[in-house]
């Protein structure tokens, strides 16, 4: 089954493609021509997930998936929530954005925070949303190489490293895209 990942983000095309295997045949946005920045103009992760998805089968009639990430930080009410990538500015630069997180947490003990992250799947017309939480902890120091984004700096419930001190596989197997992509998998693994 041929379908469109829709998102420029090779990190995560990574991620995904290693939990997909060879079943499926995964391109990208570029791969169908579409250079659009896809604008992401809402509230909540799971409406700007579906607007990515939409988006591409409307304008490219493909079937296709789009996913809607972001972490969540107790203290602050929820951000940087749908603001993750830009949270330090448009520049959407990983250092920066953890540094303004770090900064706004200095004097504050609840550290507590989740990586949300929401996939729509256009099939044929029809929309299916899967969800994918993980809980852990901010902390002050970067710690790891591996992984992007707040990866450093999130360590996940029941664990004392950062997602950038896991390898991808073990990442995956608990990471919030991770368990929304087996739900992925598996409701296409139903269907096809």
């Amino acid at each position: 089954m041929k379908l469109c990942f829709a998102t420029n983000n090779l990190h995560k095309l990574e991620e995904i493609q290693a939990l997909l295997g060879n079943q499926f045949e995964l391109v990208t946005l570029s791969e169908i021509g579409c250079e659009t920045d896809i604008p992401e103009p809402y509230d909540t992760i799971a409406e700007n997930s579906r607007a990515k998805a939409e988006f591409v089968w409307k304008n490219f009639g493909i079937n296709c998936f789009a996913d809607d990430s972001g972490l969540e930080v107790a203290a602050l009410n929820g951000e940087p929530g749908v603001k993750s990538a830009r949270y330090a500015g448009p520049q959407r630069n990983a250092d920066d954005n953890m540094d303004l997180l770090i900064e706004k947490l200095w004097n504050n003990d609840n550290r507590k925070s989740r990586f949300v992250t929401v996939i729509t799947l256009v099939l044929d017309g029809a929309y299916h949303q899967f969800e994918g939480v993980v809980n852990g902890q901010i902390i002050s120091q970067r710690r790891g190489t591996n992984g992007f984004g707040y990866d450093p700096i999130f360590v996940p419930d029941g664990f004392d490293r950062t997602f950038a001190e896991m390898t991808m596989q073990e990442k995956s197997a608990l990471s919030h895209r991770g368990l929304a992509f087996s739900k992925l998998v598996g409701f296409l693994m139903q269907i096809h």
